[in-house]
């Protein structure tokens, strides 16, 4: 252990180094956020085509939206303006607004949001006195996107790092010792930052600002639960050990298979995310497996080095000395409580889990554009203000690509449209739609010759293939789990009742968070993307607790038997999963600082499934089902049927160790 300290150093400066590198910055696509294989991102695929060969880089659309508050709006006084825009001057029939279209460069994200922003601060030092004007279009949702998330991954950060320092200090209740797994977490996470857009650059995955957000708080989360699990064994060792460097050997090893074992199961049940047919969701699970690894390293070989190299004082003013008793009399209680009535006590908490589970069948998903905005932005402002003073335009309106031009544009204004042709590429021909809705458009085309797109047909078939990730990923996360735990515990009866508990624990949650986003906090709807990202993190974190407790459970089982175990087990690691659990929950409620709808409703979705999990599940419903079942748990294997036998003769000759917290050391 005495090399940890040298080890740690090293760590900390490889990620100080890798800080400083920056990030490589995320790809430029417009498809990077749409389902693979479906007809809106085929269509989208093939404008960016078009682009490219005819304007030698992207073009945007764009509508300028001339407001005014008088009777009526001065149209020869912005003719000059719309000359220069290079679009023509529609005026409304209220006669109090007018618009423009134009195409803007849009190659890259960067050259989009400056585009949009010196368009709009062209056009407002021209504006004539009581005339506003609004842009809105594809080009300034993007452009508006990154606005809102300028500042608002730093504020993440900020609140994320606040949460943990509070949580830190009052668990420890030690001025100094929260410092350190802070600042080497935070270590961890800035170099996951930077470290997982190259690795996903090199691999050729997609990512955008949300998935930055995501990744952060699970280093912060993952990290810090990994890092209070260490720190709460290695005090109890020290009790045990006059030396800090033996104390530390012996608190490491079963801390690194217990640990080990929680982040292969995350690792796993991110790496689903792989099979969704999202670019975005994909490089999320890819992201998420590289975040949860590196926190791992820096918490089970960074952060061991850095508590020795300080000693026992860290823990000033509550010092653990050799030979101090330690007691955990409230989980000796709760665990009383359990072993008295676990038939009924394990009852009522599956009754409220399964009563949580109703709101799970109450959801709906699918959100508009406008709706995924916490606050609306000026270019959704602005889409609502040309719908409403142009009802026959749009300001994301649908396209349609073809092979037979001539033919369905004839069709497409019989029906009472009117068609704008955008440019042609590989015998496809993209048109824009005016005065129809994709769905209408979808009616009359149903074959494969004609394909039709845009936002609104986007936001369709992403909710349609978010269903469709769904059935596929929900049942091989839970398997994968479920397989792992088998190789883990070699044993079918414990991974069936741990996965069950977890599958629970989900529905429940998916449930609450609907009843608290829906009825609390007023959206309409989850998200497409809600349920997937809940339940993965839900199930691979989730799962954590559970694995803490009953790897512990089994330590204990060898002198006492499974029964007694499970108490002994909860009784020692009450505490610390208890404040793991709670930092968890808290830090992905740090979400909700972020501007989407989908990141606000993931986290309170986290945040209700992770103190689930924590208070009920791990407290309560396992141990109450280990009570009843006993051994069997264990089934087919019988590893600790002498265990019993051992307890039932140590009370004989020491009968007050009925109440003692844990009956093996901790290293055993």
């Amino acid at each position: 252990m005495r090399a940890f300290r040298w080890l740690a150093l090293l760590l900390i400066a490889i990620g100080i180094g890798v800080m400083s590198l920056g990030g490589v910055d995320q790809p430029e696509s417009a498809t990077a956020t749409a389902p693979e294989g479906v007809e809106a991102t085929e269509v989208a695929k093939l404008q960016e085509k078009i682009s490219e060969q005819e304007n030698d880089g992207d073009q945007s659309s764009t509508a300028i939206v001339f407001l005014t508050s008088d009777d009526e709006l001065d149209i020869p006084a912005l003719s000059p303006i719309a000359e220069q825009l290079g679009g023509p001057l529609i005026p409304a029939e209220s006669g109090r607004a007018a618009m423009v279209p134009v195409s803007i460069e849009a190659g890259t994200a960067t050259e989009n949001n400056e585009e949009v922003l010196q368009l709009r601060d062209d056009i407002a030092a021209e504006l004539p006195e009581g005339v506003e004007s609004q842009v809105t279009g594809p080009a300034a949702v993007r452009a508006d996107l990154a606005e809102v998330f300028q500042g608002a991954n730093f504020l993440l950060l900020a609140v994320t790092a606040g949460i943990v320092a509070v949580l830190l200090i009052i668990t420890y209740r030690s001025p100094i010792l929260w410092l350190l797994p802070l600042l080497v977490i935070a270590v961890a996470d800035r170099a996951t930052n930077t470290v997982f857009t190259y690795l996903l650059d090199a691999m050729d995955f997609a990512w955008d600002e949300s998935v930055a957000g995501i990744l952060s708080v699970l280093v912060f989360g993952a990290g810090t639960n990994y890092a209070l699990l260490l720190i709460s064994r290695y005090r109890d060792e020290l009790t045990l050990h006059e030396d800090r460097f033996e104390a530390m050997a012996k608190a490491w090893i079963p801390t690194l298979k217990t640990v080990s074992a929680s982040a292969g199961t995350v690792i796993l049940g991110v790496l689903c995310l792989l099979l969704s047919s999202v670019p975005t969701t994909q490089g999320l699970g890819v992201a998420a497996a590289i975040g949860v690894s590196i926190a791992w390293i820096f918490a089970l070989f960074a952060l061991p080095g850095v508590l020795v190299l300080f000693g026992r004082w860290i823990f000033w003013p509550r010092k653990p000395q050799y030979g101090d008793k330690q007691k955990a009399k409230v989980w000796d209680r709760i665990g009383n409580v359990v072993k008295s009535r676990p038939r009924v006590i394990g009852g009522v908490a599956f009754i409220s889990l399964l009563v949580c589970c109703i709101g799970y069948f109450q959801t709906s998903t699918g959100l508009t554009q406008a709706e995924q905005f916490i606050d609306t932005p000026e270019s959704i402002a602005a889409g609502e203000e040309l719908e409403e003073e142009f009802p026959d335009q749009s300001a994301t309106p649908p396209l349609v690509a073809t092979q037979d031009p001539e033919s369905t544009t004839a069709t497409i204004e019989g029906m009472g449209a009117t068609v704008t042709e955008q440019g042609s590429a590989d015998d496809w021909t993209l048109m824009q739609v005016s005065g129809a809705e994709f769905e209408e458009l979808r009616a009359e085309f149903p074959g494969d010759d004609v394909l039709v797109g845009g936002p609104a047909a986007d936001l369709a078939d992403g909710e349609e293939a978010a269903a469709d990730d769904r059935m596929l990923i929900f049942p091989l996360v839970l398997g994968l789990i479920f397989l792992a735990l088998i190789v883990m515990l070699r044993s079918l009866v414990a991974p069936i009742i741990m996965v069950a508990s977890v599958l629970l624990t989900n529905v429940a949650a998916i449930g609450l968070g609907w009843w608290v986003s829906h009825y609390i906090l007023g959206f309409d709807s989850f998200d497409s993307s809600t349920p997937l990202y809940a339940f993965v993190f839900l199930v691979a974190l989730g799962v954590d607790y559970t694995i803490f407790l009953i790897t512990r459970a089994r330590e204990d089982a060898r002198e006492v038997g499974t029964r007694r175990g499970i108490l002994t087990a909860l009784s020692s690691t009450g505490g610390v999963i208890t404040s793991a659990g709670i930092v968890l929950a808290a830090v992905f409620s740090a979400l909700g600082v972020l501007p989407l709808v989908v990141l606000a409703q993931l986290g309170v979705t986290v945040f209700i499934g992770v103190l689930l999990d924590t208070l009920i599940v791990r407290t309560i419903l396992v141990p109450s089902v280990v009570q009843v079942i006993g051994e069997k748990f264990w089934w087919p294997a019988n590893p600790f049927k002498d265990g019993e036998a051992k307890y039932q003769a140590s009370l004989k000759e020491n009968p007050d160790a009925e109440s003692t917290a844990t009956p093996v050391k901790a290293d055993s």
